[in-house]
């Protein structure tokens, strides 16, 4: 790799997983310790005046933006302030800027796959918060990539596969959408994925753009959460056996979640070369990593 590469979110599930894979292939990052309070505009602009990396992966919300249960609305409202100044900072230093993104973006009421081209109407402050960073991005730094992912799982403390084996563990009874479908993507096959593009865009391929990236075979709710379960009672037996399911409508948090989130994944494939894996292949390595550090 000749670019310089600064990692922003090293600590985070997919920064993590993006770490280790690199150093699988001789790959290494530039992966500053964040400021106490996180990185603002101005640690971010004192960062790279002083770094100049070749490329920057901005994973440094990862966790709010892809895991966290609630963020307040001011939270979000600094790191999109963080991010426009990121771009710009990127754009007069001339840095790329690889910029995660996800399926929230869109309202969900579409149940065929979403191309890029679709039109991006958010339904929560989560969404909403992300699809304004995307249009900073794409306003402010023209050499960019915004990757817009599916369903990130990650053992992460806190995250959507803890909380989801916590219950498992604690409550008489569990829930599932039959009617919510997207694409389940392990954070080490989202992690293959950025170092896919990278290595392309060290080519000096000028690649700019948004692209779609879910693990193969879309499914619903229920089934992801039957499927996790199968594979977790190797290590906890006593899980729950079954998952009641649920329409979308009634879930709590069908205000704020896209019920259709499937994602066509053709323009990264026609582009980088990148093919979808399959999501089940990746669930016995993930699930084995989060029940070593619980």
């Amino acid at each position: 790799m000749r670019m310089r590469l600064m990692l922003l979110g090293g600590g985070s599930a997919l920064g993590q997983a993006l770490i280790r894979l690199g150093a699988e292939e001789d790959i290494g990052f530039l992966a500053p310790r964040p400021p106490q309070d996180g990185w603002d505009a101005a640690s971010l602009t004192q960062l790279l005046d002083d770094t100049r990396p070749d490329a920057v992966i901005n994973l440094a919300y990862y966790f709010d933006w892809f895991q966290a249960e609630e963020v307040s609305e001011t939270r979000f409202a600094a790191q999109e302030r963080a991010v426009e100044r990121l771009a710009e900072l990127c754009q007069h230093h001339q840095i790329i800027l690889l910029q995660p993104s996800s399926y929230r973006v869109f309202d969900g009421s579409r149940a065929t796959a979403y191309s890029e081209k679709e039109e991006q109407v958010p339904l929560g402050l989560r969404g909403q918060a992300l699809w304004r960073s995307e249009q900073s991005v794409r306003a402010t730094c023209p050499r960019h990539v915004l990757l817009r992912f599916g369903w990130l799982m990650d053992d992460s403390p806190g995250g959507l596969l803890d909380r989801f084996l916590r219950r498992a563990e604690q409550d008489a009874e569990l829930f599932g959408a039959d009617d919510r479908r997207g694409n389940p993507t392990p954070v080490d096959d989202a992690a293959r994925v950025l170092i896919a593009v990278l290595k392309q865009l060290d080519c000096a391929a000028p690649l700019w753009g948004t692209y779609h990236y879910g693990g193969h075979e879309a499914t619903t709710a229920l089934a992801l959460g039957q499927a996790i379960l199968g594979e977790a009672r190797a290590y906890r037996p006593a899980l729950l056996e079954q998952i009641s399911p649920q329409p979308h409508a009634a879930r709590a948090d069908a205000a704020d979640e896209p019920q259709h989130a499937v994602l066509a994944c053709k323009k990264i494939l026609h582009t980088f070369g990148i093919k979808p894996r399959a999501w089940r292949a990746g669930l016995p390595t993930l699930l084995d990593r989060y029940y070593r550090h619980v």
